[in-house]
């Protein structure tokens, strides 16, 4: 099949530091508007597949495309500028700055003149909370203000501010309560409703399993199972590696 099919393609890809093999000829597709879950244990490489993908790191082979070109060697801003954006396990706002200027940030890469003159498009930035379920009486808060539910929905909110239709969700659950993983989980279904790409990596499988179309499970860095969810966590070698079971 075409790779214009697929807003990303990862193939066989590698990832070594020194004599640690952290990606081992790992390959797989996501499809224009599809949510893919990612899976394993602690250490299994998923962060790095993320990295990788966002070129925070550069793989020692094989290939990345989005919508159907290589983005191999591209750097992270030109990553992003093809629609490709993500969130960190632990949220990375600008914690100086007020919830209306970290989505300002996102926004100022599409114009050269915003960043130089420091110009704000208002109603853009009040669109972008609203869109994540952010109050406009949450715009000027600092980020110490925020509880970990709604640093979630600003993470959010960064990522659409670059106008980004593939979001790469690390862990996106962790640390909130159970009212707040609903509340993201939820937030994640509207967006898919309208179109977005993820590949979603989380620890909590119950969370994740109603978000995804299909699951792959890796262990250090290799492909162990493709499939829906059940298919997957019914796999042996994926009970043996990530359930601990026998």
């Amino acid at each position: 099949m075409s790779t214009n099919f697929y807003a990303i393609e990862v193939r066989n890809l590698v990832k070594r530091f020194g004599g640690l093999t952290a990606i081992n000829d790992l390959s797989f597709c996501l499809a224009d508007g599809e949510s893919l879950g990612l899976i394993g244990p602690n250490g299994a490489g998923k962060t790095t597949v993320f990295s990788q993908i966002m070129g925070e790191l550069i793989q020692t082979s094989g290939e990345i495309h989005a919508y159907g070109n290589d983005i191999s060697k591209l750097s992270t801003p030109q990553r992003i500028a093809k629609g490709i954006s993500r969130t960190y396990q632990v949220p990375r706002p600008f914690v100086g700055l007020s919830v209306r200027e970290n989505i300002r940030v996102g926004l100022m890469p599409n114009s050269i003149w915003q960043l130089i003159f420091n110009t704000s498009d208002m109603a853009r930035e009040e669109e972008v909370a609203m869109s994540v379920g952010l109050k406009a009486s949450d715009l000027e808060k600092t980020v110490s203000e925020l509880s970990m539910g709604d640093l979630r929905k600003l993470e959010f909110a960064r990522t659409l501010a670059t106008g980004a239709r593939v979001l790469l969700l690390d862990e996106v659950f962790a640390g909130l309560t159970s009212g707040e993983v609903t509340m993201i989980a939820n937030l994640i279904q509207d967006l898919r409703s309208q179109g977005y790409s993820f590949l979603i990596v989380s620890h909590d499988l119950p969370a994740m399993t109603p978000l995804v179309d299909r699951v792959i499970a890796i262990e250090l860095g290799a492909k162990l199972a493709e499939g829906s969810m059940s298919e997957v966590l019914s796999n042996e070698a994926v009970r043996t590696s990530y359930l601990g079971e026998s």
